[in-house]
């Protein structure tokens, strides 16, 4: 283990980064540095994108048409390497975005889509999925421009098997920079030890208020929550999540479970990421191969919120907080900026260690 820092630090690392803009609005990703990348053999794929460049305003040259099997979960390094090449020879220098528009393919053999396309392919990991992973550059980063400061394009797969709930993820993520709502964090300490265990550590101080951003936050001994309305932030360990048909996500809401295959979007033995965006999240991530239980294969929920509420997007904050994101898939909207108005920093009182 690398040396313990006090989550105070860790917070006054995002703040004072912020004098330099992290909340400036300047520093913002902007829709000329997204693009948003179709697959011309699913239909649903062509609709999301198109509805996804109007929501955002993002250019129309900004649109990357690719020809690849719609059907197909996993696709091989050959395969992939023919898809990267295609999407980053049609991008501008000041790209820091890359929105998959489609169900699948999710993954590149045990790798996720997203940290290939962003990161590379991997394929050292796909020898013993359980052995440590290669280090996020980008960690708990101050940066704003991730493609300037790591060579680094963040990846995210905006899921379209579904084109209402589709819509509905980017309305919430359009939506949640509009106006700063009461909301919930909520931390649970689940009696699935190895899945919950790993990430309690960096679980904030029960009963903690954030005045300036109107958030609670409850850390609490629980197998799920029910009835919840105020959800902005749901952390758990479990294989699968109940009662998620009764809760009410607010707009950019980020929820996930550890778990061993979460990110295996159809068909696998566990809940699917899938179901956090059709509950009404606007963010979720999950494993699309067996990665053990390392808490730095998975979202870190001190990183991931410190980040969130200095005022950066969905995507830059859930990128920062996942040490060793190999196998790791992000999906979601991610432009979702629910804090970026206000600058923040506080003590939550817990210690946070790479």
């Amino acid at each position: 283990m690398l040396k313990l820092i006090s989550f105070l630090y860790l917070f006054f690392c995002v703040s004072t980064f912020s004098e330099a803009g992290t909340t400036n609005s300047a520093n913002n990703i902007k829709p000329e540095q997204v693009v948003v990348v179709v697959n011309k053999q699913d239909p649903n794929s062509l609709v999301i994108g198109d509805y996804y460049l109007t929501a955002r305003n993002i250019p129309k040259k900004n649109l990357i048409v690719v020809d690849i099997a719609p059907d197909v979960a996993k696709i091989s390094e050959e395969q992939f390497k023919v898809l990267r090449e295609q999407i980053y020879a049609n991008m501008a220098d000041e790209i820091q975005v890359i929105v998959l528009a489609w169900s699948k393919p999710y993954a590149v053999n045990c790798n996720s889509i997203t940290a290939a396309i962003t990161l590379g392919y991997e394929p050292k990991q796909c020898e013993n999925g359980c052995a440590a992973g290669v280090k996020n550059p980008y960690f708990n980063s101050p940066s704003r421009n991730p493609y300037k400061d790591f060579n680094m394009r963040l990846s995210i797969l905006l899921p379209t098997h579904s084109i209402d709930v589709a819509k509905a993820v980017i309305d919430k993520g359009v939506l949640s920079s509009f106006k700063l709502n009461q909301a919930t964090g909520y931390f649970l300490k689940t009696n699935d030890e190895l899945r919950s265990k790993p990430r309690e550590a960096f679980f904030p101080k029960d009963l903690t208020r954030v005045e300036s951003k109107q958030l609670y936050i409850r850390t609490i001994k629980a197998d799920s929550i029910k009835d919840k309305k105020d959800i902005m932030f749901y952390f758990t360990g479990a294989s699968s999540v109940p009662y998620l048909e009764t809760l009410n996500f607010m707009p950019g809401a980020v929820a996930d479970h550890l778990t061993s295959s979460g990110g295996e979007l159809y068909g696998g033995g566990q809940m699917s990421i899938i179901k956090w965006l059709e509950a009404g999240a606007t963010g979720s991530y999950g494993s699309v191969s067996e990665p053990c239980n390392y808490w730095q294969k998975f979202p870190n929920p001190a990183v991931m919120v410190s980040h969130y509420l200095a005022g950066e997007s969905l995507i830059e904050a859930y990128w920062k907080s996942v040490y060793w994101p190999t196998q790791g898939l992000f999906i979601g909207e991610p432009l979702a900026m629910p804090y970026y108005a206000q600058p923040y920093s506080v003590d939550l009182g817990i210690e946070f260690s790479e």
